[in-house]
């Protein structure tokens, strides 16, 4: 059981240092389950491993605990609002601080949760599988490919690179990017890289680098047997849509695609709106929809007929000040890697030759 009269400061010189629990488990002479127990209050260490561990790290024991001076420490603060019923969370640095997430449903699928919160003291319960807040890379974005580069970043050449990849509109992430919540917003809001550049700086400010992942090709995604053979077909039919919400490309495209359209009845209905490219593509699969915007990799995926819109810019952009910190450093790594890159260019519609360029 934890003591309440000992608090810790263990985590945050750990990740002062840079180093995973492994990391200071092998530097102290202890095991990496010990190093978790007594970071979460739910051991109380030994004389011996509390000075092991004050060594390995080059401080005083004092420095990494202490008799609380009043009341239990402040927990880590949310990173935005917590469903009710959802208690697991992931845990990522971000701008200085340790933030929580709430576990939702990723382009990835399920990842191993940082943390349980119980209704018991301590008040929550850090899992085996607890990830290394330092080395935790949160990014909001819609690229479905986005795993492929979670993939590269887990098992790159130097210490691996945890992914939270949370789906969120461009305009969304940026949103999230401008707040501090994330360290990487994935942004297509044009037609070329400038219209990307401009709505950064329009939303951000001067202080944030784009670096190019892939043009891909946006299309209208149809149901099957719709005989539909052009755009101009696509407009004039009644059709059943499924949309992304205000501030996505998606959404932006679709509307650009009935603008001074003359017919205002042939605006689209939209029926639904889909959280990310996949879903667009699964509404209509599923036929609660006959059509919508997506990236060609998601309506192939799901075997639609589909149109060409045209090609857009993605990219990733975080704050100019992140650059040295080594968990861009990767993703720039990786992006410039012939061998990713040629991954990339392979998925339906991505053209990843210019991966990696800084704007």
């Amino acid at each position: 059981m934890a003591d309440p009269q000992l608090e810790t400061r263990l985590r945050e010189r750990r990740h002062g240092r840079g180093w995973s629990q492994v990391e200071l488990a092998a530097r102290a002479g202890l095991s990496r389950a010990a190093i978790s127990a007594i970071e979460t209050r739910r051991v109380v260490p030994s004389t011996a491993a509390a000075l092991a561990l004050a060594a390995a790290l080059g401080c005083a024991v004092e420095d990494l605990f202490a008799l609380p001076a009043g009341g239990p420490p402040p927990a880590e603060p949310w990173a935005w609002e917590r469903p009710p019923r959802e208690r697991r969370f992931w845990r990522a640095a971000v701008g200085g601080a340790v933030l929580r997430y709430p576990v939702e449903a990723t382009p990835v699928g399920a990842l191993p949760h940082d943390g349980l919160l119980l209704n018991a003291p301590p008040g929550e319960f850090v899992s085996a599988y607890a990830g290394d807040p330092a080395r935790t890379l949160v990014v909001a974005g819609c690229d479905p490919a986005v795993g492929l580069l979670a993939a590269a970043l887990a098992r790159g050449g130097g210490p691996a690179i945890r992914v939270l990849p949370f789906v969120r509109s461009s305009r969304r992430a940026l949103e999230l990017l401008r707040a501090g919540k994330v360290h990487v917003a994935g942004v297509h809001l044009g037609e070329t890289r400038g219209a990307n550049r401009r709505a950064v700086a329009k939303a951000l400010g001067p202080d944030y680098r784009l670096v190019h992942v892939a043009r891909w090709s946006e299309v209208v995604a149809l149901a099957p047997g719709l005989g539909l053979k052009s755009l101009v077909d696509v407009r004039r039919a009644e059709l059943r849509w499924v949309g992304r919400e205000r501030g996505s490309g998606a959404r932006r495209a679709l509307d650009a695609l009935f603008e001074g359209w003359p017919a205002a009845e042939a605006r689209p209905a939209i029926a639904l709106e889909a959280r990310d490219h996949r879903g667009v593509a699964e509404a209509i699969r599923s036929g609660w929809a006959q059509a919508g915007v997506c990236v060609r990799l998601a309506a192939e995926e799901a075997g639609l007929e589909w149109l060409a819109l045209g090609r857009e810019p993605y990219d990733l952009c975080f704050a100019a000040a992140l650059e040295g910190d080594p968990r861009i450093a990767a993703v720039l790594a990786v992006l410039r890697a012939r061998a990713f890159r040629e991954l990339l260019q392979e998925l339906p519609g991505y053209d990843a030759r210019r991966a990696g360029e800084l704007a």
